[in-house]
């Protein structure tokens, strides 16, 4: 069995992944609206979200809606893949099936 992708593995960034997963392909969550979702502090958050994008699993898009800053997440289609095959995997291994 191939090893579990140790960077969607950690417990807040697999809240994450499974959030943006479940949004449609293209779309965004505002990072305040996840940061709801996973129940992080915005410095734990970004910090995660840093190592995703530096994984290739989410785009980061930062711009402004009248004065306030805002910041949108999405999955890439390299984090909807690999997301898909961690998920895979899991099954496996709670079926019995895994090698």
């Amino acid at each position: 069995m191939a090893e579990l992708d140790s960077v969607i593995h950690q417990p807040i960034r697999l809240k994450i992944m499974a959030a943006l997963n479940a949004c449609p392909d293209g779309e965004f969550i505002d990072f305040v609206a996840l940061k709801a979702i996973v129940g992080a502090t915005d410095g734990n958050l970004g910090a995660h979200l840093g190592t995703l994008k530096t994984a290739g699993h989410v785009a980061i898009e930062k711009d402004f809606v009248g004065k306030k800053p805002r910041t949108r997440i999405q999955l890439t289609r390299q984090g909807r893949r690999g997301f898909a095959v961690y998920v895979e995997q899991l099954r496996s291994i709670l079926d019995g099936t895994s090698p």
